[in-house]
């Protein structure tokens, strides 16, 4: 799905479609990539918090919220990079790089739906509601992080797993340290899956300036993703020993791997296009872990 052609030379005004279109591009929309990397790791939260039986209604705030917030920070990231996605071959034809959207509009839209997301948390205890505005402010500073350091992932990977502590605070009404470790492989995760797609970007990104993780690698990209990823995998493997968890969740770890060896593969002559596909692979990478999760908790269920 391609934006609609407008010609920036003349002062014809978008059409409504047109309009609602660009509104779509701008939260991203018509590429759900991110709302599957938000998603997997706040399911297995709220699986294992759950001990397998998570209320389903807690389950239901969490996936609308991670779908709002995504696109609230969609938004606010192309507000923090309207200055150099036309600058970008993969960005360019963003709403706010071709005009169509003013900046000022995409800061209203992270308003308007971090409001709407923050409503449905106060659904909840009021524990998960105080963490969630560590939500959203983690959402608005990582898009402009990439101008101060070479790890803006790290801010990535923290909002993208504060879902994981919220998640544990609104069913067991506090954080174990098993919690914490899985935090911390969702924001190892972050920077495994965000070099990879900034592979994609790094000979754009070194001529505007912008700094990235795979521009800091360099040569050492594909080792440094890969050590990334033995240690996410190994954090894994204790949270679930922690848990309690049984050979079905240890082999959704092993096919996990086998999806890591693959991106590996992918990334091996660090082309732009393979990059692209194994920064995708990802979102197969967390679904077989939450399989595992859900599987090994129907074949082995905990009675506390």
């Amino acid at each position: 799905m391609s934006l609609p052609e407008i010609n920036l030379g003349t002062q014809r005004a978008p059409t409504w479609r047109e309009r609602l279109d660009a509104y779509v591009h701008l939260v991203r929309l018509h590429k759900p990539i991110g709302i599957f990397l938000l998603m997997w790791p706040a399911l297995w939260a709220l699986w294992l918090a759950g001990n397998g039986q998570p209320p389903w209604l807690v389950v239901v705030i969490f996936i609308a919220g991670v779908v709002l917030m995504r696109s609230a920070g969609c938004a606010i990231n192309d507000y923090a990079d309207r200055d150099f996605d036309g600058h970008v071959a993969r960005t360019n034809a963003r709403p706010l790089a071709r005009r169509l959207i003013s900046p000022l509009e995409a800061v209203g839209v992270f308003v308007v739906l971090s409001l709407v997301a923050f409503v449905l948390v106060l659904q909840l205890n009021w524990q998960t509601v105080a963490l969630s505005v560590v939500a959203v402010l983690l959402a608005g500073i990582y898009p402009f992080m990439k101008r101060f350091t070479h790890f803006p992932q790290v801010f990535l990977g923290a909002a993208f797993g504060w879902a994981i502590p919220m998640a544990y605070m609104a069913i067991q009404e506090t954080i174990p340290f098993q919690a914490w470790v899985l935090f911390a492989a969702t924001v190892v995760w972050a920077l495994i899956y965000d070099t990879q797609y900034a592979m994609v970007d790094r000979d754009d990104d070194l001529k505007i300036g912008i700094k990235s993780t795979a521009i800091l690698f360099g040569r050492y990209d594909r080792l440094m993703v890969a050590l990334l990823q033995v240690l996410m995998l190994a954090m894994l493997f204790w949270v679930g020993d922690a848990e309690g968890r049984g050979w079905i969740y240890f082999a959704g770890l092993g096919i996990a791997a086998l999806l890591a060896v693959y991106q590996q593969w992918l990334m091996r002559d660090c082309d732009p296009k393979p990059c692209f596909i194994a920064f995708l692979n990802n979102n197969y990478f967390g679904m077989v872990i939450f399989i595992g999760v859900v599987l090994d908790y129907l074949v082995h269920p905990v009675v506390r």
